[in-house]
């Protein structure tokens, strides 16, 4: 089973690949994180030298793998905007409102799906849920406000876990909140959001996809939102 995921995952990494070189050559892209993310990353390598100019890489990790790739990365402060951004996802619903930061890195994410002009996210299809929250919802926090934090999730339903051994690149902890149903994404976003001691929340709901490219054992098939 996990090598028929690992294969859905490079299909569509090579699928959104394909969408890089309809761009003209030398474009910038922003490049996610994660399994996926990899697999895109990979993909990118085999395409003509030169045709991506650069990229804003989300993570440490994700840079380490386009250098490998023979891909220059630009800081996001050295860019305007980006006319894509590709990355996976922990959950997606029916309108691109995506649960992520499974990787540690929703707070880059973010910060470069705010410089795009468009979001594609690649995920298999087991990503796909009618409702947010079966996958535990990603919060950067900063560590002293995490326990007051955590009250605030338990009066919602949730439970807050911090997720052990983890840093993000940005050195702050992660919350890992189970038992939330996520029926209005962007106001829980919004809210959260307001909480003391917050980083980021994994909910990308004002930030989400505007395309999905989503892998099944029939083939890719593309949803617009």
């Amino acid at each position: 089973m996990a090598h028929d995921t690992d294969a859905l995952k490079a299909q569509v990494g090579e699928a959104a690949a394909r969408m890089v070189a309809e761009l003209p050559s030398g474009s910038l892209i922003g490049v996610g994180t994660g399994s996926t993310a990899n697999h895109f990353i990979a993909a990118l390598g085999r395409l003509p030298r030169g045709h991506v100019g650069g990229a804003v890489s989300s993570s440490e990790a994700s840079t380490a793998r386009l250098h490998a790739a023979g891909i220059r990365v630009l800081e996001a402060a050295q860019v305007e905007r980006l006319p894509l951004y590709v990355d996976g996802a922990d959950e997606i619903d029916p309108r691109g409102h995506m649960i992520k930061g499974a990787g540690a890195a929703l707070t880059r994410e973010k910060i470069v799906a705010d410089l795009a002009e468009r979001f594609v996210c690649i995920a298999d299809a087991s990503k796909q849920v009618a409702v947010l929250g079966r996958f535990p919802l990603p919060v950067e926090v900063i560590a002293m406000g995490s326990a007051q934090i955590a009250r605030r999730f338990a009066a919602l339903g949730g439970r807050a876990v911090v997720r052990a051994g983890v840093l993000t690149d940005n050195v702050h902890p992660l919350l890992d909140v189970h038992d939330l149903r996520i029926d209005d994404p962007l106001a829980l976003e919004s809210e959260i959001n307001q909480w003391p001691g917050v980083v980021t929340v994994g909910i990308f709901a004002r930030h989400r996809a505007h395309s999905a490219l989503i892998a099944a054992p029939d083939g890719v098939r593309r949803i617009d939102f």
